[in-house]
């Protein structure tokens, strides 16, 4: 009788054990199904879908990365390279594209003065701490977004072009479809938390491979060391740029919910690289994963181009972002402008 008791204990301890690891591979199903979900067939005029992402002391993003030879348009390496992740600054490469437009069709000038408003003083750091009611010069926005990633600077940018942040964000999804960043939504200018805000390692190096393309002159701009604004130097956030060889930018970002992401550029010789990190556990690991990338990889890249200049999509029915933009007035924003409404998810530290 007693060892049937034992026996029927046992039984029943290991049909527990069996259920929970059932459920645990339910629940490890679901997740990679979840994972797998594509992202991106929103309509650029859409609301985006919400993107639920776990957020807190534990939280560890997950990583991404590809490595794409512009000259031949190969992938040279690739780790879940369409898996959603949140962009954070490189957000503002964007937001740069968008301008580089107006500065080349003549709408703006570099030394155009842009109305500071409210909104725009009120953003969270990294920032140049602009005061409302003042201005600010395209060009020292330029510098203010690719060295300190400052965020008032990218909504000065946003409200000059789109009226208001919102509106700027809907024209930067839309030139993300444009370019083919099938799985690319924007709400904010900066790269500021927020659940919708999505891309993916080879979005990312698509438009790090076609801002040099269409806008070669103004993508030097990304190459800059350090900007001094107001007496106060600020060194580009790209570690890697004047460290390793051929690096000539373009741009790193970080927030709680992304890592530690860097989009970088390389040319060496007739060879040019261009690699995407996202989900960097730090900047150190981030870099020394990048420098490893480079390094791996750079030296396969083609010495001759037989991938066509990439360039925006003209059948999709899509117009130039530059034809929808008002024109860029010389008063101040209202501080009431509409931003985006979007739930944010706190973060210990800004988008930079």
């Amino acid at each position: 009788m007693g060892s049937d008791h034992v026996r029927s204990r046992s039984l029943v301890r290991v049909g527990l054990v069996a259920l929970v690891g059932v459920a645990a591979t339910v629940a490890v199903g679901l997740d990679r199904a979840h994972a797998r979900t594509p992202r991106h067939n929103h309509a650029a005029h859409a609301t985006p879908a919400r993107h639920h992402v776990v957020h807190g002391s534990s939280y560890h993003p997950l990583y991404a990365a590809i490595v794409v030879d512009d000259k031949s348009g190969e992938v040279l390496h690739q780790v879940n390279p369409d898996e959603p992740r949140h962009p954070a600054s490189l957000t503002k490469i964007m937001t740069l594209y968008l301008l580089f437009e107006q500065l080349e069709a003549g709408n703006l000038k570099l030394d155009t003065q842009l109305p500071i408003s409210r909104e725009a003083s009120i953003q969270n750091p990294t920032k140049l701490g602009l005061k409302v009611g003042g201005t600010l010069s395209v060009e020292d926005a330029v510098k203010g977004l690719v060295t300190k990633s400052a965020n008032d600077a990218a909504v000065v940018v946003a409200e000059a072009i789109g009226g208001s942040e919102s509106e700027f964000a809907r024209l930067m999804t839309r030139k993300a479809r444009a370019l083919g960043m099938a799985g690319t939504t924007y709400v904010n200018a900066s790269g500021l938390p927020a659940e919708e805000q999505i891309t993916t390692a080879r979005d990312q190096a698509i438009l790090g491979r076609v801002i040099q393309h269409r806008f070669p002159d103004y993508y030097r701009y990304f190459a800059t060391p350090s900007f001094r604004y107001r007496g106060t130097e600020m060194r580009n956030h790209n570690g890697l740029l004047g460290q390793v060889q051929g690096v000539d930018g373009i741009k790193t970002g970080y927030t709680e919910a992304s890592g530690y992401n860097l989009v970088c550029s390389v040319r060496r010789g007739d060879r040019h690289i261009v690699a995407v990190v996202l989900g960097g556990t730090s900047n150190a690991a981030r870099d020394a994963r990048m420098r490893q990338l480079i390094e791996e990889h750079v030296v396969r890249a083609a010495t001759q181009r037989t991938a066509p200049i990439l360039t925006e999509a003209v059948d999709n029915g899509i117009k130039p972002a530059v034809a929808a933009t008002p024109a860029v007035s010389t008063t101040p924003v209202s501080s009431g402008a509409a931003l985006s409404t979007t739930r944010t998810v706190p973060v210990s530290a800004a988008a930079e």
